[in-house]
């Protein structure tokens, strides 16, 4: 009796530490494919430049994402949400942490960015994000949400290049479908992608002038070659001319704006190399 019971003493200490065993090598395990998937990514984003930063990904960061990643767009999204990114992980070039951290837009890529879209739905949080993301990146271009009107003006104060309102967009946007119906349902095909919708795109004229031999708009004779229009042009310093002459001089660092099918604006792309 005495020789069983020392017999399941020993066996009950054996089951005990392979048990432990196992459970450490388990956690151990996935601590370490956990570290393994965070320095991927962290080498990932090392490499962009350029690229988009998207701080938040609640409705308005999702939709923003989804629509960088139309365009293939680079974007790494900051998220302290860690639900959130284990929802998304593999799709999305994540950062854990809150954005108003210096260190976690670093990790981002802040310095090497070129946009920055702050999505909080907290205003004095996307506030902070502008602030710390103009002082390390003084050349981001900045786009953040904004819930209030007073808001506004403080986001632009921090360095803030463009604020949006969301809700009041939405808003504009159905009381325009009263006024307005045909143009805003027309309005909104613009930007609709799909095989048969048209289309808009934006091409700088150095895309044009390295491939031929082009002063005027009316050289570039984009109707014919492509079947595009041109419904734009955007100077250097940033003014926006609709309905452009066709003897419109072309200058350096200066924009168009094209209207097309997509077929037509595919061609354009290609016969350019655009893109």
């Amino acid at each position: 009796e005495q020789l069983f019971t020392v017999v399941l003493i020993t066996a009950s200490i054996f089951i005990f530490a392979f048990a432990i065993s196992v459970v450490t090598e388990y956690i151990l395990g996935r601590n370490s494919l956990q570290l393994l998937k965070k320095k991927k990514v962290k080498q990932k984003i090392a490499g962009l430049e350029d690229h988009v930063i998207v701080c938040g990904y609640g409705r308005n960061g999702t939709q923003a994402g989804a629509r960088l990643k139309e365009y293939g767009r680079p974007f790494v999204v900051i998220e302290k949400d860690k639900e959130v990114i284990e929802k998304n992980e593999g799709e999305v070039l994540f950062v854990e942490g809150d954005a108003n951290e210096d260190l976690v837009l670093l990790t981002a890529g802040v310095d090497r960015a070129k946009y920055l879209i702050t999505t909080l739905p907290d205003d004095a949080a996307n506030l902070f994000v502008v602030l710390s993301a103009h002082q390390l990146n003084k050349e981001l271009f900045i786009i953040s949400r904004a819930s209030q009107i007073t808001s506004q003006r403080k986001l632009l104060l921090a360095g803030a290049n463009k604020v949006i309102m969301p809700d009041k967009i939405g808003g504009d946007h159905m009381a325009s479908l009263v006024v307005l119906p045909d143009l805003i349902t027309f309005m909104d095909k613009l930007s609709m992608e799909g095989e048969h919708t048209t289309n808009l795109e934006e091409v700088q004229i150095e895309d044009f002038t390295d491939q031929m031999n082009c002063n005027t708009l009316r050289d570039l004779d984009l109707r014919r070659k492509t079947g595009c229009t041109i419904i734009g042009y955007v100077k250097p310093d940033g003014t926006y001319i609709i309905n452009p002459e066709a003897d419109m001089p072309l200058e350096p660092k200066s924009k168009v704006i094209v209207l097309g099918r997509a077929d037509q604006i595919r061609k354009l792309n290609e016969m350019f190399h655009i893109g």
